[in-house]
């Protein structure tokens, strides 16, 4: 009686235990994702961002995901002030910004860009700072046509700004600019409208549209061509992460965005803007 009992608790046991391992193996299905999600930021970042929230209202019929550009400043602002859940920065996190975090969702570098009529090729760093300085005003200079050059700079509280001038050593108020200019297509556009400008946008966005035919080249930095795939393998030096920025501990839906971003399932997306998809 008592063995009999006691065969019975074990098998009752093993029962229990295997319903349980089971149950366990069980996937689990997420809530579906709802309400509305507020992204701002980086020019560069919002197509991407776009595509990202596409796919994943895909998924989730009742989520809607709004991205605005206006620059990596206004996405650092707008989630400060709450204005929105999740800031676009396509720069590394200053040394001011310490009350945010920030999640990298790809690679990008920054290219100088010419007119294709331009038969210019090449410069070293010292003349592209020269030409932002005011101190090289003619193309002749540096082995162009006779014609004087038509400065490109970036406005104020663009990411592409800050890294620039970080990498040339450069004051934004040292720069003697003949245009400013706010996004990468209108930085492309300016360029390909003027066969005298010079100036620089994402290498992405730049070898995209040079592949389409639109009439512009990039420079090389240090003998290195500007190129995504170099931006891939770490060989060209003006380069930047593309980052998600918030305010608090990501939860709920801003948790579940970040996290889809970072994953592989958006790795042909980062491919299809010309970034460089996270190892």
């Amino acid at each position: 009686m008592i063995r009999e009992a006691a065969l019975g608790l074990s098998f009752a046991t093993l029962t229990l235990l295997a319903v349980t391992a089971f149950a366990a193996e069980e996937p689990s299905t997420a809530a579906p994702l709802s309400g509305q999600l507020t992204i701002t930021g980086a020019s560069t970042i919002a197509p991407l961002a776009s595509e990202i929230g596409k796919r994943l209202e895909e998924t989730n019929p009742d989520l809607r995901i709004d991205v605005q550009t206006g620059g990596s400043a206004r996405g650092v602002a707008d989630v400060r002030a709450g204005l929105a859940a999740i800031g676009l920065v396509s720069r590394k996190l200053k040394d001011d910004e310490t009350d945010l975090t920030a999640f990298t969702i790809a690679r990008d570098g920054v290219g100088i860009i010419l007119n294709t009529d331009n038969p210019v090729s090449v410069l070293t760093d010292e003349q592209i700072v020269d030409i932002y300085l005011g101190k090289i005003a003619n193309w002749k200079d540096v082995g162009g046509k006779d014609a004087p050059i038509t400065v490109v700079n970036k406005a104020e509280g663009r990411s592409t700004l800050d890294l620039f001038t970080h990498y040339f050593k450069l004051k934004n108020s040292d720069i003697k600019a003949s245009v400013v200019i706010g996004d990468n297509q209108q930085g492309i556009k300016t360029v390909a409208g003027n066969p005298n400008a010079i100036g620089y946008v994402s290498i992405g966005t730049a070898e995209f549209e040079a592949g389409q035919g639109t009439p512009i080249k990039l420079l090389p930095l240090k003998g290195v061509a500007a190129s995504v795939e170099n931006v891939r393998n770490e060989t060209f030096s003006l380069a930047r992460p593309l980052n998600l920025v918030v305010k608090t501990a990501p939860e709920g839906t801003v948790k579940s965005f970040i996290d889809f971003a970072q994953s592989k399932d958006v790795h042909d997306l980062v491919k299809e803007q010309f970034f460089v998809p996270l190892q």
